[in-house]
């Protein structure tokens, strides 16, 4: 069975297959169209395009004026534009992205220009049209060695073959020249002809299909003719070898740039029993294929395609039919610093959706922004579906709310549903990521709303539901004093409040909880009771430390002197603190060496005193201390006697049993007001 392998690269070039469909489009508006030249170095092409009205022109002087005059993808000089202007012709400009490239550059550059390729070629007569300088062209290593000057800017034509850059290059090192070199070889070209020379390599007879003007084409003529004898250039079925046909089993298929895939299909259709490596096709299936390459998708299908080229703005995509899909930049999502060179690459396969079958230059305007939303908004459903928490950044402020993104959808949250509190102005959220439950969704409208507040009540409510199950009575937490309160202060304990009542904040006395706690103070807590169906948990700070008179031994003895502050006064005397829940008795006939009838004459509260320990009572809870004895006593004359009628020591501390209870002893506490329940 005859196999005929066809080279992976063939045919059509995305610049040409561009002006093809531009003249085609100018030629349905009517009116005067010409084409700069022929518009493609193909025959057959350039007939069907006179049958539709356009006509090859090699000067504008043969355009009447306010004609269409279509700029072909080999480009043309910047003299040509100027002229154009002038005549207020209507350019339409199907110069490839490659050769536009090529112009800019070399307009760019104040150095001598080297264009390396054939002078002859109309894509190198554009070139030259737009360097600043007269520019050198050259094709061969003896031409490079004739170049005069120094500091060149080396470029190339599209379509020249690697070697022949190579050889200009070895030629100006060899005369040491200095120069910049542009690689501005179309990679579709050099795949082209890679593809060729492969398959060359392993075929006993090629058939090259192309015009016969055509500058590519006779290059991968010569390419085969190099690896295989049997080389035949072919511009349609008529010049097919069929004598020699008959004589070869495996024979290799290329195509020229200029070569449409309609004649590459009859040209292989012409062969009976037809086989391609790696995809089987009979007659009745190249049919098949041939009529779905003439459908084109509709807007809004997805379709698969092969990247073709990839330029600074845009991505061609081959799609199998008679257009070529185009991706811009402007459909693509990139990150910051990316290009689309970084993100796709030729002949990777990729999917996009249509937006437009004809993006207004003939070409079939694809997104992967809009089938990245289809996806997104896949993934939104199952988020409200199944409940899963999603992660959006929030953008910018709207009326009621905020604009949030999920990927590439905008979804809205009311300011209700930014936080758990209270929310006046969104632009402290303005830029932040956060998590979001998906509340609310419209796909026809394109709405969706998110709620952070959600997502924050179900987190609290599982720290809540931790919380109380590792939590026990007596276990010591870090809190945070969140506010006070008459009664105590509500301490957060990771996530859930408790009460810390006034009276398990210190051993000593409290008018107030703010006497000995800050808001926002981190403070270790005990747990000292919870009770999980009211939700409240009391806690204790005082618990922390030992009961005063439990240690009393440890720290105080009699005769010690001690410091301490006055914290209340009576008519036999006066308490001082020696510390929180642990007062003494400073008699009045302790306080000073004279005789003392009014103790606020000598002492006032919130005084600091040194005292001498007189007698530690553990039993009645009663410390008896003197100012007295820490004074130096006065001199004898200045010694006052204490009259009969003071009462004596023994008296007074009677009294004072009867009226205070007990030395040291805390009066009862005023009763406080239940507990509310801990948030």
């Amino acid at each position: 069975m005859r196999e005929i392998i066809r080279a992976e690269n063939a045919g059509f070039c995305f610049g040409v297959k561009q002006a093809i469909e531009k003249a085609e489009k100018a030629a349905k508006s009517g009116g005067n169209i010409y084409s700069m030249g022929s518009l493609i170095h193909n025959d057959r092409v350039t007939k069907d395009l006179e049958k539709m009205g356009v006509r090859i022109i090699s000067s504008l002087d043969e355009a009447e004026d306010d004609a269409q005059v279509i700029i072909r993808s080999h480009g043309e000089g910047k003299a040509f534009y100027d002229e154009a202007a002038g005549r207020a012709l209507r350019l339409v400009d199907a110069t490839c992205p490659f050769v536009t490239k090529i112009h800019d550059l070399v307009s760019d550059t104040d150095k001598q220009v080297v264009i390396v390729g054939d002078k002859e070629h109309p894509e190198v007569m554009g070139v030259f049209g737009w360097c600043k300088k007269l520019a050198a062209v050259v094709s061969s290593y003896e031409e490079a060695l004739e170049l005069k000057g120094d500091d060149f800017f080396v470029v190339t034509q599209t379509t020249i073959r690697k070697d022949m850059l190579n050889q200009v290059l070895k030629a100006l090192d060899e005369k040491r020249k200095k120069y910049t070199v542009r690689n501005t070889i179309c990679s579709a070209t050099v795949k082209r002809q890679e593809s060729c020379e492969e398959l060359s390599k392993k075929s006993d007879l090629m058939i090259v299909i192309g015009g016969k003007n055509s500058s590519n084409t006779k290059k991968l003529y010569e390419i085969s003719k190099k690896y295989c004898a049997n080389t035949f250039f072919v511009e349609n079925i008529e010049d097919l070898p069929l004598k020699q046909l008959q004589k070869c089993n495996r024979i290799g298929i290329a195509a020229g740039a200029s070569t449409p895939e309609r004649t590459i299909k009859e040209v292989i259709a012409s062969m009976s029993d037809v086989t391609l490596e790696n995809n089987e096709l009979n007659m009745s299936d190249l049919m098949d294929e041939i009529e779905r390459s003439l459908r084109l998708p509709r807007g809004g299908e997805i379709v698969t395609g092969k990247i073709h080229q990839v330029t600074e703005q845009e991505v061609i995509v081959n799609l199998g039919c008679k257009k070529d899909g185009i991706l811009p930049i402007t459909e693509v999502t990139l990150e910051e610093g990316q290009t689309l060179a970084d993100v796709f690459k030729v002949d990777d396969e990729i999917q996009a959706k249509v937006i437009k079958t004809d993006d207004g230059d003939g070409g079939i305007l694809l997104s992967k922004k809009r089938l990245e939303i289809s996806a997104n908004w896949d993934e939104i459903l199952k988020a409200l579906e199944d409940k899963i928490v999603l992660e959006v950044k929030v953008t910018r402020p709207v009326n009621g709310g905020v604009i949030a993104e999920y990927k590439e959808v905008s979804g809205f949250i009311p300011l209700s549903q930014l936080s758990d509190h209270y929310v006046e102005n969104s632009e402290e959220f303005i830029g932040q990521t956060m998590e979001v439950r998906v509340s609310r969704v419209d796909q026809r409208r394109n709405r969706v709303v998110f709620s952070h507040k959600m997502f924050l009540n179900e987190e609290r409510d599982k720290l809540i539901a931790e919380i109380w199950e590792n939590l026990n009575v007596d276990d010591v937490v870090e809190g945070t004093v969140m506010r006070f309160t008459d009664y105590g202060a509500f301490v957060d304990i990771g996530g859930i409040d408790g009460l810390l009542h006034i009276s398990e904040i210190s051993w000593g006395k409290l008018k107030h909880p703010q006497e000995v706690l800050s808001i926002g103070e981190k403070i270790n807590v005990k747990v000292l009771s919870m009770n999980a169906e009211k939700g409240k948990i009391s806690l204790g700070l005082k618990q922390n430390q030992p009961e005063p008179w439990s240690v009393i031994d440890d720290n105080y003895q009699v005769g010690q002197v001690i410091e301490g502050k006055v914290v209340q006064i009576k008519e036999y005397g006066a308490f001082v603190e020696l510390e929180p829940g642990l007062d003494g008795l400073v008699h009045i006939s302790e306080v000073a060496h004279k005789r003392v009838g009014n103790i606020s004459d000598e002492l006032t509260v919130g005084q600091e005193v040194s005292a001498k320990i007189l007698e530690i009572d553990k039993n009645r809870k009663r410390i008896s201390l003197s100012i007295r004895e820490t004074l130096e006593p006065p001199t004898e004359d200045a010694e006052d006697t204490a009259p009969a009628e003071e009462a004596t020591e023994e008296a007074v501390t009677e009294e004072a049993a009867q009226t205070e209870g007990p030395v040291a002893e805390e009066a009862p506490e005023e009763e406080a007001p239940a507990e509310p329940e801990a948030e």
